[in-house]
């Protein structure tokens, strides 16, 4: 069963006199003046009805420090075991017994295993509790939002037909194993990846000819799907495997499925149907196309966040579709109220949140400043302020910007690299949670 804590310390625990080791054992500090976190955790990695025998493993404190010790460096769960197995000084903020070096597979397991509602919650924790012990400053607070990219490949219609033939046929082919049903079908999979690969780097003229055959192959493999499928519930084994297997043949064929119907919209038909209705990505199908500016496209999830004076993080949501920053302003001021207990003095947010109804939505929930950088649509006496007070409050925005950029160029927010929707909204959640905790730890004067 996992111990919460390792129950001795170790004599060979040392940090680097280098910057980074004090860093760290600042870091370290910070972590043992906040057991919430670590209570908070232990909920996702310590199954209480698991009878305490056999080994112990990583205990969960290793295991969040692991965490937080790997959103800061970035490295991949190999680099990271290769370090915690070579450096005195990340075994020692890591917590590891002497005799204990962990795998690349039970770094990624154990670390992934912490939900992210758990890491949400986390945060808001240490949020709150720094907000009472005054280290946090409600007296202005800073709105922005920007986008986290998906770990995907930039999505054309000819790969996510390819792709969703390669998977289906491999699921076909596998079904004997699985299922114990053997499928016979046409494997389409080689003359899918030529035509897709020729589609690439075609002009438009033969791109147009070439589509149609591709999107044959595709109906083709869906219709294989559909009679795999029917064929292993009328005679599978019945097995867990068999359940798993017709599990992902149903979320594969309904999605290339649907890529079919906007490929054939779009290269066919010449319609242009609504970004929120397209896939991107038959792995990571979670992923929204995000719109910024005339020409600037991305695709994961917008996150909408604030932070204070020292650049904390106070707030941080990650949102579906691509909602207007109008939209996005009350939310903020909403969970500071409810979640955090307290609401700020002066707001300031970037000019896409700018309206007359949010200044007065503001006022009337008692904040003294309500201004947006770029007065859109909304004049200085509208927003009953000074040209000082809004000069100084626009200045003060500007620090927002910073904390994006550290947050993703320090604490890899740039892109989200873990598989799924629950595992994107865990990697931002992650990455943020380490920003507060390593400023935190900058705070520190010891």
């Amino acid at each position: 069963m996992r111990e919460t804590r390792n129950a001795q310390a170790s004599i060979f625990e040392h940090y680097s006199d280098h910057e980074y080791g004090v860093r760290l054992r600042k870091l370290s500090e910070v972590l043992d003046r906040h057991p919430e976190i670590l209570e908070l955790v232990v909920a996702d990695l310590i199954d209480a009805s698991v009878a305490a025998v056999g080994r112990t493993g990583l205990s969960a404190e290793s295991v969040l420090r692991c965490l937080v010790l790997r959103q800061q460096l970035g490295f991949s769960y190999e680099q990271l075991a290769f370090h915690l197995s070579d450096s005195v000084t990340y075994r020692t903020f890591a917590r590891l017994p002497a005799h204990l070096s962990p795998s690349r597979s039970c770094l990624q397991s154990t670390i992934r295993s912490i939900q992210p509602e758990t890491l949400a919650q986390a945060l808001q924790v240490l949020t709150r509790n720094l907000i009472h012990q005054g280290v946090i400053s409600m007296d202005k607070l800073r709105i922005d939002s920007t986008v986290v990219a998906s770990h995907i490949a930039p999505p054309s219609d000819s790969q996510l037909l390819n792709d969703g033939v390669r998977v289906i046929s491999r699921l076909l082919a596998k079904s004997k194993t699985e299922t114990g049903v053997n499928i016979r079908f046409t494997d389409k999979r080689k003359a899918s990846k030529s035509l897709a690969f020729r589609i690439f780097n075609a002009k438009k003229a033969t791109k147009d000819e070439l589509y149609p055959e591709l999107l044959k192959i595709a109906r083709r493999v869906l219709k294989q799907a559909d009679r795999g499928q029917q064929q292993v519930i009328e005679g599978g084994n019945g097995s867990a495997a068999q359940e798993k297997w017709l599990g992902a043949l149903a979320h594969y064929r309904d999605l290339i499925a649907q890529v079919i119907e906007q490929t054939d919209r779009r290269v066919i038909q010449g319609e242009r149907g609504p970004s929120s209705d397209k896939i991107v990505s038959l792995f990571e199908s979670h992923t929204d196309i995000i719109v910024k500016g005339f020409r600037d496209v991305q695709y994961g999830h917008k996150i909408n966040l604030s932070s204070e004076d020292r650049g904390f993080i106070t707030a941080l949501t990650i949102e579906d579709g691509n909602p207007g920053d109008k939209t996005l302003f009350l939310p903020v001021l909403d969970y500071h109220q409810s979640v955090l207990g307290r609401l700020p003095r002066s707001v300031v947010a970037d000019g896409g949140y700018a309206s007359q109804a949010n200044v007065a939505a503001g006022r009337a929930m008692g904040l003294k400043h309500v201004v947006f950088h770029k007065p859109v649509g909304v004049s200085l006496t509208a927003m009953g302020v000074k040209a000082k007070t809004f000069n100084a409050l626009r200045d003060f925005r500007a620090g927002v910007e910073g904390n994006i950029s550290e947050l993703k160029r320090a604490f890899g927010a740039t892109k989200a690299k873990w598989k799924g929707h629950d595992g994107f909204k865990a990697f931002v959640w992650a990455a943020a949670l380490s920003y507060n905790l390593v400023r935190l730890a900058r705070l520190d004067p010891g």
